[in-house]
């Protein structure tokens, strides 16, 4: 990409800006626009955008092609209904109104056995809406890996990471294999600080390319090697950007396309989604899908079914009892780390991102809760939003646990 061209994609809102005084009145762009306008996004740092330009632009990242492009994962001809189930009575566990309002929600959806059984909207958002995923896109990343060993595109996951991204030889990843990338565990150094402007996840998308390479690739081989492969945990965006990477050269085509054609497509997603992309032109694979609210329950409710579609399972049959379990410590009692899902000891796992997306599984209850949110950090401790946010998991267990019982 020449100079030219990306000085022309990060003159960012300007652009936005001028196209729509341009083009359509203060009253006629709606209020979406409108908000955006008042709190136009500065640039494409993300992590660094204010509290009301994150409310502006969460969503509608993918409306905002001079910042950052995307790329359309349709949805098939037909949507997976999700019938209404009886309504879910959190009221002897919790404040409901209160935890939605402190959480800055825009969307919760509460599944039971594949039924709604609670639903919630705010900050001016709707069901016909896409918000952005942030981290959640990495649960669905890995679930491609899946795909493409039975489609014969992956060999195996003790494959080393340079078979299918020659690219990266001659870099630390010379002895890494998958499956330590999907448990972040390559020992390969990576900085994941939300707040600090020259960490490693502040960097990757500005890195220029070596010739003839992607730009994740070209950032990702000049890291350092911190610990022998396979012995420590570290979260690294980065290598899940490069798993993304790697189903894309395995099976010959666009992520977004991939997704489309084993997932959003034959379960019957309501809505078509977007993926943003780098500055290279390839799927940011460990960030930011744009979907409704329901269609990420939807997808918990896909895994939860066994990542089955009306054509059978896309993944193999020891694809999931491996993945949403524990493959590594994160140091943390109670939890672990799977391929790209957060686990819990007690069996639920969860896909999580930052500022407040989520999918939780709960499969001894049947269970799948979707939200959506801007908190206040990226990781949501500052202001207690994510011991919030997982004490609301536990109390809608607790809810639901006291219904059997009655």
């Amino acid at each position: 990409m020449s100079g030219t061209q990306k000085w022309v994609r990060r003159i960012g809102i300007v652009g936005v800006v001028l196209v729509l005084v341009l083009g359509a009145t203060w009253t006629l762009i709606g209020p979406d626009w409108r908000a955006l306008l008042a709190h136009p996004p500065s640039g494409r740092d993300i992590l660094f955008w204010s509290n009301p330009q994150r409310d502006a632009a969460f969503r509608m990242m993918d409306r905002l092609p001079l910042i950052i492009e995307s790329r359309p994962i349709p949805k098939g001809s037909a949507t997976r209904p999700l019938p209404e189930g009886a309504p879910l009575d959190l009221s002897a566990q919790l404040d409901l109104e209160s935890y939605l309002a402190t959480q800055n929600t825009a969307a919760l959806v509460i599944l039971q056995d594949g039924k709604i059984r609670l639903e919630r909207y705010g900050n001016a958002f709707t069901p016909e809406g896409r918000w952005t995923s942030f981290s959640v896109a990495k649960s669905l990343t890995s679930t491609l890996v899946g795909a493409a060993i039975v489609d014969g595109h992956i060999d195996s996951l003790n494959d080393p990471v340079t078979k299918y991204i020659p690219d990266l030889a001659g870099s630390p990843y010379d002895d890494v294999t998958i499956a330590q990338l999907l448990t972040m565990t390559s020992g390969v150094a990576w900085n994941e600080d939300y707040e600090d402007p020259n960490s490693d996840v502040a960097r990757f998308d500005s890195a220029e390319p070596e010739p003839g390479k992607s730009s994740i690739v070209t950032y990702m081989r000049g890291l350092t090697r911190a610990h022998p492969p396979g012995d420590v945990w570290n979260y690294s965006t980065g290598e899940t950007n490069l798993i993304g990477v790697l189903v894309s050269e395995a099976t010959g085509k666009p992520l977004s396309n991939y997704l489309s054609e084993k997932i959003w497509a034959p379960y019957g997603m309501e809505q078509d989604a977007t993926w943003l992309l780098g500055s290279d032109g390839h799927e940011i694979s460990g960030c930011c899908i744009q979907a409704s609210t329901r269609d990420f329950a939807r997808f918990g409710q896909f895994i939860l079914d066994g990542a089955m579609t009306d054509a059978g399972p896309i993944v193999p049959a020891d694809w999931l009892p491996a993945a949403t379990v524990k493959q590594a410590d994160i140091g943390e009692p109670g939890y672990g780390y799977g391929f790209q899902w957060w686990t819990w000891d007690e069996g639920a796992f969860m896909a999580d991102g930052i500022f407040g997306q989520g999918i939780f599984i709960d499969p001894a209850r049947n269970l799948v809760i979707a939200s959506n949110a801007n908190w206040t950090s990226a990781l949501g401790l500052r202001d207690g939003e994510w011991p919030a946010r997982a004490d609301f998991y536990r109390k809608v267990q607790a809810a639901i646990d006291a219904e059997a019982a009655e």
